[in-house]
């Protein structure tokens, strides 16, 4: 299907970046068409040139211009196609060009069409399948937590496993595979074979915690990549865009990632040795923590040893020292580690508002 009506996508060259992400989560195809007065196209600002230029420290309210040069974009030339292109050549030129959308323009070079990949090869991700890890004890939420795995506690009247299940099977993903360790029974009832969630459930039993990366050894080796996310994660990420931007860094291992701001509550001293060079009262600082949420290629699976416990950290560094490809993706929209009481009282709060504000720039963590 090529979609003809391309105003979802369209902002001016004098656009936000912010403007442009809603321009890109509105059409709802992973790219903003920035598109001048006459109506011809001038740039393209695609979902991982976003994530890119948001890792590079962007402001959201600076004009668009910003973002190709802090994507690591050398040219911002748009590739185009003649409206009336056959699918098949816009396919084949997708995968030449390693591309998942081709503006389409009519003769006098403006903007009459879009075509992505996702709308001419509709149907499930295949080459993908989930992990859910949700084998922990969830001591922190605790009396909750006494007799209930903690992705099985309740968020919105329905578990938290479950909406996790159902993102997934709306991103295209359709076998889930699910660690258990802590009272395993109240998860496969609920579930079972996963056909009345529209996926394919299994099972991975943990006789003793393996870790994150651990439990995975217990699988057998995997030919196609696996999506692990935490099992205390309420997030509308975008699976699929998480997916195109591995492929797009031809990762070995693909980390989400979260920004976190904080303030020091201290002066902070910079020294160059002995000397004071800089001294700043109370600092806003801003890192990039893990958000919980991998895609692994199956060579991993080299590094992950059989019935051994192994953390995710300890598995990228592993990756890391033999020289592999481990690379972040900021997550930019809703995310919430269910970790503590006060998370539960606000995932709860927030669950009926999560799809209006899916997409939305994030409002940074604060301590």
């Amino acid at each position: 299907m090529i979609l003809s009506d391309v105003h979802p996508f369209v902002v001016g060259l004098t656009a936000t970046v912010r403007e442009a992400v809603a321009a890109i989560d509105r059409g709802e195809r992973g790219i903003a068409l920035v598109i001048g007065g006459d109506g011809r196209l001038l740039h393209t600002i695609t979902d991982g040139d976003v994530r890119r230029a948001m890792l590079a420290g962007v402001d959201l309210d600076a004009e668009v211009g910003v973002i190709w040069p802090a994507a690591g974009r050398t040219s911002h030339s748009p590739l185009t196609a003649p409206i009336g292109t056959d699918a098949s050549d816009l396919l084949a030129l997708m995968a030449d060009r390693h591309i998942r959308q081709i503006p389409l323009v009519d003769g006098e070079g403006r903007v009459a069409g879009l075509a992505t990949q996702d709308d001419l090869l509709p149907g499930p991700l295949t080459g993908v399948e989930a992990v859910v890890m949700a084998g922990g004890f969830g001591t922190r939420l605790r009396p909750l937590t006494h007799d209930m795995p903690k992705p099985m506690l309740p968020v919105g009247g329905r578990p938290l496993l479950e909406i996790t299940v159902d993102k997934l099977r709306d991103a295209g993903i359709r076998r889930v595979n699910v660690t258990t360790h802590f009272q395993p029974e109240k998860i496969v009832e609920h579930f079972g074979d996963g056909a009345k969630f529209g996926v394919e459930v299994k099972y991975v039993q943990e006789a003793r915690p393996l870790g994150t990366a651990g439990a995975l050894g217990l699988m057998p080796r995997r030919d196609q990549r696996l999506l692990v996310i935490n099992g205390d994660i309420l997030t509308h990420v975008d699976f699929r865009a998480m997916i195109a931007f591995h492929e797009e860094h031809h990762a070995d291992l693909t980390m989400a990632v979260r920004r976190y701001e904080f303030q020091v509550p201290y002066g902070v001293v910079e020294c160059e040795g002995s000397e004071v060079r800089t001294l700043r009262e109370k600092p806003q600082m801003s890192v990039f923590v893990n958000a919980g949420m991998y895609l692994l290629e199956p060579s991993v699976y080299d590094f992950i040893d059989s019935d051994v416990r192994l953390d995710m950290t300890d598995l990228i560094e592993r990756l890391i020292g033999a020289g592999r490809r481990v690379v972040s993706f900021p997550v930019r929209e809703y995310w919430l580690d269910i970790g503590q009481h006060a998370d539960y009282v606000r995932a709860n709060e927030d669950v009926g508002r999560v799809e209006a504000a899916a997409g939305a720039p994030p409002e940074s963590d604060q301590t």
